[in-house]
């Protein structure tokens, strides 16, 4: 296989991504209806179809193996979880109403229940696939060598460690840049202790799965 495939592969998904992120942000400037100022109920169930299809495409290209060390990646994802949590659990920080709220839809079961889905659909399995091939899968590895996939997952580097550690925090909202900081560290210490990828999505899967039923239970819709 060719390397523009490869990077193609490991690239697309989160630059489509993005690539929406930046759509419903200019949206919600120019726009004067709901489905405009309001463009994340149609945008992220969007980017849940369009990366899942490309993940899909592309899926014989990752390197996703049996996972090891299952119990050393849910207790990461677990702290993970904790981490998110505790500005309010802890220290006593407003509670985050404003976000995503699928309640809008509360009157119509139907859109109610397919939105709840959707939004989980993309927390729980498109992103923390498409998020670790490219931040542990590609950039970990970019940075030690061009030629990534020749680079074995998991092989350390302080100056790639530094970067995606600091560009997976900064790829968050910037009220959650302490948690999302010691986030990024602690999955890339999983990359390196288990040189799996599949279990760093299944960390990752398993942090967005408890952070999104905490999110419907408090309604806590900012941390969407």
């Amino acid at each position: 296989m060719s390397n523009s495939k490869k990077l193609m592969a490991y690239v697309a998904p989160m630059a489509v991504f993005i690539g929406l992120l930046a759509v419903n942000g200019l949206l919600k400037k120019i726009g004067n209806s709901f489905w405009l100022t309001s463009s994340e109920y149609w945008i992220y169930p969007l980017q849940a179809v369009l990366c899942g299809a490309l993940l899909y495409w592309f899926w014989g290209v990752y390197d996703l193996r049996r996972p090891v060390s299952l119990h050393l990646g849910l207790g990461v994802g677990i702290l993970v979880f904790c981490l998110w949590i505790s500005p309010q659990i802890l220290f006593g920080f407003a509670p985050r109403t404003v976000g995503f709220d699928p309640t809008i839809f509360i009157s119509q079961p139907v859109s109610f229940w397919l939105t709840v889905i959707l939004r989980f659909l993309r927390l729980v399995i498109v992103v923390p696939l498409l998020e670790e091939i490219f931040w542990r899968g590609f950039l970990l590895r970019y940075l030690i060598d061009e030629k990534f996939d020749q680079v074995p997952l998991g092989k350390f580097s302080w100056f790639s460690f530094a970067v995606v550690t600091v560009a997976f925090a900064a790829a968050h909202s910037s009220a959650d840049w302490p948690a999302a900081l010691l986030t990024g560290a602690l999955y890339n210490a999983v990359a390196y202790r288990t040189k799996s990828l599949s279990t760093c999505v299944i960390t990752h899967a398993s942090t967005n799965l408890l952070l999104g039923l905490w999110i419907m239970h408090t309604k806590q819709w900012g941390f969407w």
